[in-house]
């Protein structure tokens, strides 16, 4: 597989892990932090490892695991890390993680000493199709996602097929749903090709054609002036339920669960405004439906789900705003949607 050029930056894919040790070397930094959380450390580093054992200069910061860890408590304790080891301008960061490593160990550097350089090297399926690629960095403040963030390049990404064996299921269908989002949204092929393929451990080509996705989207739009919104398709919806159940659920939905709902519910929303065919949206709800478990969402949440999607970033002039299908492959951005629809949109996933 041929590596991708993104803004500035190449993704890596062959040899990949080489090619991290040779851009430590080529970069000659001063320091190396390779930020991990205690499932990376354990499943993942040694891997790294293999590849970094005759370098000597970098050291391991530790987070714990999960979205709850994406705040700025969080990033000002790896800032006082940093200062303790004398990080300086000329340090780097590693972000060898999921969503959570990769979006707040980008945000930690490009705001440390006003900016050092980062890689990322995403292990979840997660990260790698959707959060490492595109050069957003953020936190989460009071529940709500991302809030808080900048848009900065990394110096490079290093995808390893290696990491998604260490995975447990659930975290790969975490990951597939973005990759199901990639060709709802520009490529129907690629979504007739995902239907049919083993999506218990997806394809290096597919993980790959979804990098190319995303990849050729935020290069045309880096900032989400236009585009680029094409990607928040089920994420008014899916990041409020999401929202919700880390708050409330004792075992909450994963990213990809809760973006499941939201496509089926944005679907929905694509029927009824801007003329979704009705095959369509039951082909969309049927595959998702199949693949995703069951979620209840009650009539007594909504008030509660319409606060989160009000406080969502995408949102314009206080109304909510979402990326909804014209076609399955066709996307149409700057929807903005009422209250009352989106009720109803959660109740044709709540009564499937």
């Amino acid at each position: 597989m041929n590596n991708i050029q993104s803004d500035g930056y190449t993704v890596y894919f062959e040899d990949s892990l080489t090619r991290l040790v040779n851009f430590i070397e080529q970069g000659n930094y001063s320091r190396v932090f390779i930020l991990t959380d205690e499932h990376t450390t354990e499943y993942c580093l040694p891997i790294v490892k293999e590849h970094l054992d005759h370098l000597d200069n970098y050291d391991l910061i530790e987070v714990n695991a999960g979205e709850e860890s994406k705040t700025i408590d969080f990033c000002i304790g790896i800032w006082k890390t940093l200062i303790d080891f004398g990080a300086d301008r000329k340090a780097l960061m590693i972000n060898l993680g999921g969503g959570v490593i990769t979006d707040m160990g980008g945000f930690v550097a490009s705001t440390y000493k006003r900016g050092i350089d980062f890689v990322q090297v995403p292990t979840t399926l997660l990260s790698q199709v959707d959060a490492s690629v595109g050069g957003k960095t953020g936190v989460d403040v009071d529940g709500i996602k991302n809030i808080i963030g900048t848009f900065t390049q990394p110096k490079a990404v290093f995808m390893h097929g290696g990491f998604l064996k260490t995975l447990p299921p659930r975290q790969i269908l975490s990951g597939l749903a973005e990759m199901l989002k990639h060709g709802l949204i520009v490529d129907k092929a690629y979504w007739d090709q995902l239907k049919v393929s083993d999506l218990s451990l997806p394809s290096d080509e597919l993980v790959h054609r979804s990098v190319e996705i995303k990849n050729e989207v935020v290069i045309a739009d880096p900032h989400e002036r236009g585009i680029r919104k094409a990607l928040n398709f089920g994420h008014t919806v899916g990041h409020a339920v999401e929202t919700y159940s880390l708050m409330n659920d004792a075992d909450p939905l994963s990213h990809g669960e809760a973006i499941a709902i939201g496509m089926i519910c944005e679907a929905w929303l694509a029927n009824k405004k801007i003329g979704l065919p009705d095959s369509e949206l039951l082909e969309v709800t049927e595959v998702l439906i199949h693949l995703y478990p069951r979620y209840k969402v009650l009539e007594d949440t909504f008030p509660t789900l319409l606060e989160h999607m009000a406080k969502d970033k995408k949102n314009q002039n206080g109304q909510i705003n979402c990326t909804l299908l014209k076609h399955i492959g066709e996307y149409s951005i700057d929807n903005i949607c009422t209250e009352s629809e989106l009720c109803d949109s959660l109740r044709y996933y709540a009564t499937l």
